[in-house]
């Protein structure tokens, strides 16, 4: 199937609710939870989320959702994630992905690391025009999210977990004992990322540079380099100097 036929699936509109649902949880997701957060039927919710995974836009498994194992633990669950092919329609065809591969090459063979993140700073700094540095870190969350880099706070998912599970103080209690991790935002996409599976230094340092560009160097919050599997090589966190 063709990547226009495939995208042409999201265009119903319950269809693309799951889609964005899933993507935005970054782990498995599974039908009930999913058919409760599009607000539909749970038999709807499957059709729609096996029709995702058929044409390559979401992937399937199953696992007891329970967490136990053993007798008595119930049956496994169809659970979803995204795909990890990406997609992209180009009308008419273009290939800029060539183009960006064959000019990091170029440029890694010919130590260019420092000119291009000079540059990629000086864009960032560009798109942020002449507005002040960012004020924190949600603000910085939308910026990001604008540039599709579909940024998540780490620990707000354990911190409502505790909440509902121990009410409001236990989950204070947890906050406090993440500390800073409660409070560094991470990204489940690179818009780099082709580019970066190839040449990870390179691409990685211009991301990082560009990043610090549109954030502000004077800000309460800074842009660091911190790798994790499956998201973007860059974290943003609050500053030292600076409270959030």
């Amino acid at each position: 199937m063709k990547d226009i036929d495939v995208i042409a699936v999201l265009q119903d509109p319950v269809r693309r609710r799951l889609y964005e649902y899933v993507v935005a949880q970054g782990r498995e997701v599974g039908r009930n939870e999913a058919a409760e957060a599009a607000g539909v039927a749970r038999t709807l919710a499957a059709h729609h989320l096996d029709r995702l995974t058929e044409v390559g836009l979401l992937e399937s498994g199953s696992r007891r959702l329970t967490g136990r194992s053993g007798p008595g633990a119930g049956r496994p669950a169809k659970v979803y994630t995204r795909a990890r092919v990406e997609r992209s329609v180009s009308l008419p065809a273009r290939d800029y992905r060539t183009a960006a591969e064959l000019l990091a090459e170029a440029a890694e063979q010919a130590g260019l690391d420092a000119g291009l993140c000079a540059a990629a700073r000086r864009r960032g700094e560009a798109l942020r025009g002449s507005a002040a540095p960012c004020g924190g870190l949600e603000e910085a969350m939308e910026m990001l999210a604008a540039r599709g880099y579909e940024p998540h706070l780490e620990g707000a998912e354990d911190a409502e977990g505790a909440e509902d599970a121990e009410g409001a103080q236990d989950a204070e209690g947890a906050e406090g004992a993440t500390g800073a991790a409660a409070r560094v935002v991470r990204m489940r996409n690179c818009p780099f990322h082709a580019v970066a599976e190839r040449f990870p230094p390179l691409v990685c340092g211009m991301n990082l540079a560009l990043l610090e560009g549109l954030l502000g160097a004077d800000g309460p919050v800074r842009a660091r380099m911190d790798s994790r599997p499956g998201e973007c090589c860059v974290v943003v966190e609050t500053s030292k100097n600076n409270g959030d």
